[in-house]
């Protein structure tokens, strides 16, 4: 059952078992509360387990583009369209959270981001390849991101 997210009082509802699951909760405010003002949309996500199917587009889209495979455990997950744009989020146990962006219309902007809860390493898997900015969150402490362009075409998520 889905759980909406309430980017106003932070729950680690669903994070519970990460090691950095208060700053994983304020990211995960974070995203709910981008989505809402962008999108007027109700961030909602749902067990990891219960939706092996975002877990495994965004997986065969890291592995296709980039030969990237993540280590950590996924926690939760959503995917929905807004304004032409499938939106999938994963986050992971470790306190990563990845999302793709990507406009349905042919030639459409499409992109992966990757963003560290404050207290957590670089994963390993993306400490080589990757570059991460930092940005200051009311919710989410200090935010690590990074992105990469998706150059291919991968069917979308169907939910």
């Amino acid at each position: 059952m889905p759980q909406v997210v309430d980017f106003k009082t932070v729950s680690a509802s669903g994070l519970e078992s990460s090691p950095v699951a208060d700053a994983l909760a304020g990211l995960r405010a974070n995203e709910a509360r981008y989505i809402s003002n962008k999108y007027e949309i109700e961030f909602s996500v749902d067990a990891a387990d219960e939706s092996p199917e975002i877990v495994t587009w965004v997986h065969d889209i890291l592995q296709s583009e980039r030969s990237l495979v993540i280590a950590s455990r996924p926690l939760q997950t959503t995917a929905f369209i807004a304004a032409g744009i499938q939106f999938a989020y994963v986050f992971y146990e470790s306190g990563l959270s990845i999302n793709v962006m990507y406009e349905l219309d042919e030639g459409g902007k499409r992109a992966v981001g990757f963003k560290l809860s404050d207290g957590m390493e670089i994963p390993g898997e993306l400490a080589s390849t990757f570059k991460f900015a930092r940005q200051k969150s009311k919710l989410a402490g200090t935010v690590r991101g990074s992105y990469f362009v998706i150059k291919g075409e991968h069917r979308p998520v169907s939910r």
